[in-house]
């Protein structure tokens, strides 16, 4: 008679579950690849292995002796960590296996089983409305395998029905593009079906071979990485197809949602209310990751806050996230909302943005994406308390990066001055966390305008096929000559922030004297004189600015306005009048900086055209 197996084990089932983990982190390029439903804006490879790194990093790093306290740490880490459509329903699935098995020292065949179907029933019921030939059908079909498996079992061991119901899902994802014309016609698998898959099979490997699994072997290992028989090429690039994206509701917006008691059917009606689309709950009565496409990330956010706090916002434009991967190049450049980008310059060379966080009272915002300028202006006029704006959390920095590298070569960030922000450690946190070879960031010293001028210039040499270190040359040979001035009528806010120090709000008030700073060597943000003008200021300040610019050069311009238009044309038409501007834009400033400068500031931004200085 064989020896039986030992039952599964707390401390086995954590080691599965990190080799199953690693499995999908290593193929995440290649699901990026295969990306084209909800929307083909290829990020499903790396949602997915954000949601399962979040266990790496919190419950798998830990040793566990019984199951059930395992997977409940499990269940809330993907909670808390999930990111994506298909990441928050793998989450949603784990979160449900948990619940069911948290009372259970071991795992026999029956338990397992039905862990799985509460898992994959709980995965179902997050969605408002499931599709057919995704990772839904592929989790279902997992489950009914492993039902039908327990049943035949004769000593309990779980081993033998995992074998088999891995192979029923895999015969599940070969069926996903009969089940879904998008699918077919792009000669892909759904992504996050292929996903799950490869969970389950780094989890056998596991189980076949021992410790042996849990090392690290990169793409070569992973069961994504070419063609499977089933129309299913990972090694080509799928072109993303705009109309897979409703302009209406470009935005992909996730927060997570902490309360006592959370109605889960009465937010999703509230969500569906503000036309919501692709919308999954997951979680329980304490604590919902929200995820769900709309056109204004701040409605999801708004309704979510009326039924409890909401944490971990993000906002990602699925529409930019196409376009930034359309074009053949190597490098992807990156920059964060405190540069004032005009859009039409972002959606030419295709710059994704990082949103620095903005608090208007007591409530925290994302820079530009959650709050409009116009919306954060109006906010500040009514008065109450002073806005804040803190950097992004490296988390942020680290999706984008990761996206990016799941398409390009290398990525830069552009970023705003160290010294005046804790925004570029951020970024620098992050790529030592994604990839510190292919991951590199500048420091431009700057803000606002000279910054977006960086940014411009890096990405205009990246879409020319440029390579990284030459573009790195360039940018450092233009720091020194890209300069910003800035001049705020009223300097109370800047004041109150630090940026300026106090004895020039005396001056100010005593003289009359309106003052004007400038970004200096240090990338600070230090006065440098002012201008005695009332009526005529933005023409003083073009004139303080001309007479501090050397002749005989052409410029780009970048000329920012905190809720002050008229006189932002006019700074830009009086600039126009003394420089020679071969290019300018107009842009209001947004909150990043307006809650520092206050309303009627201005600002100018200028750098030398390419191959002028």
């Amino acid at each position: 008679m064989p020896t039986p197996r030992p039952p599964l084990t707390a401390p086995a089932l954590r080691r599965a579950l990190i080799a199953g983990a690693r499995r999908v982190i290593a193929g995440r390029d290649a699901l990026n690849r295969i990306n084209v439903f909800p929307v083909a804006d290829g990020d499903t490879g790396s949602n997915l292995a954000y949601t399962l790194g979040s266990l790496l990093n919190g419950a798998l790093s830990r040793r566990s002796r019984h199951i059930g306290e395992l997977l409940k740490q499990v269940g809330d880490d993907a909670i808390d960590g999930a990111r994506g459509n298909s990441g928050a329903i793998l989450a949603q699935f784990l979160f449900g296996v948990a619940e069911y098995a948290r009372a259970q020292p071991q795992l026999d065949a029956a338990t397992l089983a039905a862990a799985v179907r509460h898992g994959a029933d709980n995965a179902r019921a997050a969605l408002a409305h499931p599709v057919e030939g995704t990772i839904l059908s592929v989790i279902n079909a997992f489950a009914d395998a492993l039902d039908e498996a327990a049943r035949a079992s004769l000593d309990g061991d779980p081993r033998p029905g995992f074998a088999q119901a891995l192979a029923r899902a895999r015969t599940a994802l070969a069926r996903t593009p009969l089940q879904m014309a998008v699918l077919q016609r792009a000669g892909v698998v759904d992504a996050g079906a292929q996903g799950f898959v490869d969970l389950l099979e780094g989890i056998a490997e596991f189980v076949d071979g021992g410790p042996r699994a849990l090392r690290m072997r990169g793409e070569a290992g992973a069961a994504n990485d070419a063609c499977d028989g089933h129309g299913h090429n990972h090694g080509e690039a799928v072109p993303a197809a705009h109309d897979a994206v409703d302009p209406l509701r470009r935005w992909c917006s996730e927060c997570l949602l902490l309360g006592d008691g959370l109605p889960r059917e009465a937010l999703r009606d509230a969500l569906e209310a503000i036309g919501a689309d692709s919308l999954v709950l997951a979680g329980g009565a304490a604590r919902l990751r929200v995820h769900g496409h709309v056109g204004a990330p701040q409605a999801l956010f708004d309704v979510c806050a009326g039924y409890g706090s909401v944490e971990g916002m993000k906002a990602d434009d699925m529409l930019a996230q196409q376009r930034s991967i359309e074009r053949a190049q190597a490098l992807a450049v990156v920059t964060d909302s405190a540069a004032d980008l005009p859009e039409e310059l972002a959606e030419r060379y295709r710059i994704q943005t990082v949103p620095v966080r903005v608090s208007v009272d007591g409530r925290d915002y994302l820079d530009k994406a959650g709050l409009s300028t116009a919306e954060f202006y109006r906010r500040m006029a009514a008065g109450g308390e002073l806005p804040r704006t803190s950097q992004p959390p490296p988390g942020d920095f680290r999706r984008v990066f990761d996206f990016l590298l799941g398409h390009r070569e290398q990525v830069l960030y552009v970023g705003l001055s160290r010294a005046v922000s804790g925004t570029l450690q951020a970024g620098e946190q992050a790529a030592a966390r994604s990839d510190a070879r292919r991951v590199r960031v500048f420091d431009t010293g700057n803000a606002a305008g000279g910054q977006a001028l960086m940014a411009w210039r890096a990405a205009e040499l990246a879409a020319d096929g440029i390579a990284a270190e030459a573009v790195w040359a360039e940018l450092e040979r233009l720091k020194p000559l890209t300069t910003t001035w800035a001049m705020a009528r009223d300097i109370s806010h800047a004041v109150r922030g630090g940026r300026i120090p106090p004895w020039a709000g005396r001056l100010a008030r005593w003289t009359g004297l309106t003052p004007v700073a400038r970004m200096r060597a240090d990338g600070r943000l230090g006065v440098s004189g002012g201008v005695f003008a009332r009526a005529g200021a933005p023409e003083a300040f073009a004139g303080y600015i001309a007479r501090r610019t050397p002749r005989g050069q052409r410029w780009r311009a970048i000329v920012g306005h905190c809720d002050a238009r008229v006189d932002g044309e006019r700074l830009l038409e009086a600039l126009r009048r003394r420089l020679d501007l071969e290019q300018a834009f107009l842009v209001e400033t947004g909150p990043a900086l307006g809650a520092h400068a206050g309303r009627g500031a201005l600002l100018a931004s200028l750098q030398p055209v390419p191959g002028a200085a």
